[in-house]
């Protein structure tokens, strides 16, 4: 597994949208979700980042699945 770049990984959820909007949504689902959000946050995310680690990538792949 490869570190993505929070770009990227909203484009592979969300293939048919400008990078922008892809982003918004993945921003949005992480913040739904409250296990989530707690999760990364205990794995050093915070919503500025632009880049997940691959810890933080496999919690987030936990919920939401791969892409």
């Amino acid at each position: 597994m490869k570190v993505y770049s929070k770009r990227e990984l909203a484009m592979l959820y969300f293939p048919g949208v400008t990078p922008k909007a892809a982003t918004n949504r993945l921003a949005g689902w992480i913040k739904r979700s409250e296990e989530l959000s707690r999760q990364l946050a205990e794995a050093g995310y915070k919503p500025a980042n632009k880049l997940f680690t691959v810890r933080q990538l496999k919690i987030i792949f936990a919920y939401l699945g791969e892409p």
